[in-house]
């Protein structure tokens, strides 16, 4: 799903940013190399860090049911994976690169999330929006200046752009049959009806009827909870 977000941002900055204006828009590391082949003016979207925000991490399974309301799947949450891009303008002279720099900050400065209209392949499809952060400080154990020095090129101005996206981890939680009976058991029900109970008795056999249709529901265990247990007093509490 990253290229689909590439792809969204491309529409994004071509739409709002450039305008229709004679401006390229890369996903290129911005090396030296790349920087001696480039023969336009260009903005630079380069993603070089991805990685979970587990602060924001859900513990709790999500269900999945079918159009009756039963329960037929569940699986956790999606994982919150920040994909940060380092934004620079690329032309010959200093204040466009300024301009185009001002334009970025300026679209992206207003949104929450990545808008739905220029949302492409599966990144339309979520249910969860792409939230955005620009020019936010950088993690302490992170420093602009070394992603440059692996690059190989020279310090410049440049955004820290932000989009968190969920990833799916594709894992699912077997879930039991439907429950089709309930069993009630009866506290100090004799064997027989109306005998008393004798000390070391077997327990009674539970009642059991059945569960309607419009009332049967997914079970979360296959092997163990195949039927639903009531324990009631005598006097029906």
């Amino acid at each position: 799903m990253i290229h689909d977000i590439d792809e969204s941002l491309r529409a994004l900055v071509r739409r709002d940013v450039l305008n229709g204006a004679n401006v390229e828009v890369s996903f290129e590391a911005p090396s030296k190399e790349w920087s001696a082949r480039r023969n336009a003016p260009t903005v630079n979207l380069y993603l070089y860090d991805i990685r979970e925000d587990v602060s924001r991490r859900g513990a709790q399974y999500e269900e999945l049911r079918n159009e009756r309301g039963m329960v037929v799947e569940r699986r956790p949450p999606p994982r919150l994976f920040r994909l940060s891009y380092l934004v620079t303008a690329w032309t010959q002279r200093p204040e466009d690169e300024h301009r185009l720099l001002s334009a970025m900050l300026a679209c992206f400065l207003p949104l929450d999330a990545l808008p739905v209209d220029i949302l492409r392949g599966e990144a339309g499809d979520l249910v969860r929006p792409l939230t955005v952060t620009v020019g936010l400080p950088l993690p302490a154990d992170r420093n602009i200046s070394d992603v440059w020095s692996a690059m190989g090129g020279e310090l410049k101005a440049s955004l820290d752009l932000v989009i968190t996206a969920p990833f799916e981890t594709r894992r699912t939680r077997p879930i039991g049959p439907p429950v089709r009976e309930e069993r009630i058991l009866v506290a100090g029900m004799a064997p027989e009806p109306g005998g008393p109970r004798l000390p070391g008795s077997p327990p009674p056999e539970p009642l059991v009827r059945k569960v309607a249709e419009d009332q049967m529901e997914a079970a979360g265990d296959p092997e163990t909870r195949t039927v639903r247990v009531r324990r009631v007093q005598p006097n029906g509490s």
